[in-house]
This record gives structure tokens, C-alpha cells and sequence, in this order.
């Protein structure tokens, strides 16, 4: 799987996160290559000094702050890879998750995919059973998203090619642009492909953004789900018939 066709960027956005180092230490075990690591330092006033142990490893892409959905596409834009995967900062990837996910890609002829994962807390523990969708057949994951989001973001690989072709992450969303990202993908017709093998720590700590801005959080994916709601909705009736 070498070569260009499998030639995979991986983009950290960055903005003031201790955990930063864990994140990319985690993408240089990865036991699949050619990897590339892409960091965003979007416009962080602290926590830079964890970036210099890995000058020369990573691509540091600067820039001014426009949030996640800012950091993400100035990343994926950067990417060289065929193939783009999306590590928080303050997350983290098992060894096997870039080879396991891309060969799963690659077989099924997926363009996007997510996998299970499991949850951490602040000081790296792990959850005892890992957060699985057991029913992942295309109609329950569609009417998922009507209430949820039920993919998470650090656990999704896409193409670039793809990635250009849905014309990016909406930078309005300051914390729904990965729930917009996917709705726009099902309604245009493209299946996400799911893996059922967990390859990502996802850390829940206080600093973290669904924390911090928990409602304006749940009043920005009310706006999403009432933007795609009716479309989605004829589209599970269609899908029924």
C-alpha cells in the first residue's frame, strides 16, 4: 500500500493544548508508512514550546485563530497525502490505526470512513468498554444523525480528493462544522464507511470545547439538525421503500 495511492497526511489542529506532544508521539508509532504529520498552530498564546521537541518531524502550518473548522481546512489543504486523517490535539491514535483503516478503505472502496473508539480521561485512563456503533447498517446510521452526531472526527479518514469535492469544512460552525460535513456527505449521496475496531483514545477532560461551551454547543446543533432535517427525512423515506 506504499506509494502515493497510499500516502497519508495526518492533521492536528492546535490552539493552547497541553496534550499536544501525547497526539503526535501517537502518530509517530504508527506502524504503517509513508506518513506525513501536519500540526495547526492556530494562533496559540500558549503551549508552543511542546511543538519544538518535534521541529524537523512535523509540519507546523501558523496562522492567525479561526477555530477548528479554520485549523482543518488550512491542514487539509496543506496535505500532500492522498489520503487525509483528522487527531485533536489532545487525543490520540493506536499503532494499528492508519494501516487497519486504510486497508478497510481501500478493500471496500470507501472515499470517507470512521471506526470505533475509546474514551479517556485527563490523565490518560482508559474507559473498560470502548464506544462501538452495534448497529451500523446504513439506515440506522442515517436516522442516528437526525438526533446526534454519531460520528466522531478523530476517528475519520477521508481522500483529499474527496475532502475538495464537498468543498471543505464550514468555518460559520464554530463547533458543528464536522456534523455539517457529514450531513452534507449523506445527503449528496456518498456512504461513510464504518469500522467496528476502536483505534482512537478520544480524551474527555474539563479544558476541552464540548465542555466548555456546552450550550452554545446545543443551540448550534439545534440550527444544524433544523437546516437538514426535512432533506434527511426524505431521504430514510425513500431509503424505507
Amino acid at each position: 500500500m506504499n506509494g502515493m495511492d497510499g500516502y497519508v497526511s495526518v492533521v492536528i489542529p492546535f490552539y493552547n493544548d497541553p496534550y499536544v506532544g501525547e497526539a503526535i508521539e501517537s502518530v509517530l508509532a504508527q506502524t504503517y508508512s509513508p506518513l506525513e504529520i501536519i500540526v495547526v498552530d492556530d494562533g496559540s498564546t500558549r503551549e508552543t514550546d511542546r511543538l519544538f521537541p518535534y521541529e524537523g518531524l512535523v509540519r507546523i502550518v501558523r496562522q492567525s485563530n479561526k477555530g477548528t473548522a479554520g485549523a482543518l481546512n488550512a491542514g487539509f489543504r496543506a496535505a500532500s497525502g492522498s489520503y487525509i486523517a483528522w487527531l485533536s490535539s489532545d487525543d490520540y491514535f493506536h499503532p494499528d490505526k492508519i494501516r487497519n483503516q486504510l486497508r478497510f478503505m481501500q478493500e471496500a472502496g470507501y472515499a470517507i470512513s470512521h471506526t470505533a473508539f475509546w474514551r479517556m480521561d485527563e490523565k490518560g485512563v482508559v474507559d473498560k468498554h470502548p464506544i462501538i456503533l452495534e448497529n451500523a447498517s446504513m439506515l440506522h446510521f442515517y436516522r442516528s444523525l437526525l438526533v446526534s452526531n454519531t460520528v466522531n472526527g478523530c476517528t475519520v479518514m477521508m481522500t483529499k480528493a474527496f475532502y475538495l469535492r464537498m468543498g471543505g469544512f464550514n468555518e460559520l460552525l464554530p463547533y458543528t462544522h464536522d456534523y455539517d460535513m457529514w450531513l452534507r456527505i449523506v445527503l449528496a449521496g456518498f456512504p461513510i464507511g464504518y469500522l467496528k475496531e476502536p483505534l482512537t483514545d478520544y480524551r474527555i477532560h474539563p479544558a476541552m470545547g464540548t465542555v466548555k461551551h456546552r450550550e452554545a454547543i446545543a443551540q448550534e446543533i439545534h440550527s444544524v439538525q433544523a437546516s437538514y432535517e426535512s432533506r434527511l427525512r426524505n431521504l430514510l423515506k425513500a431509503l424505507e421503500r
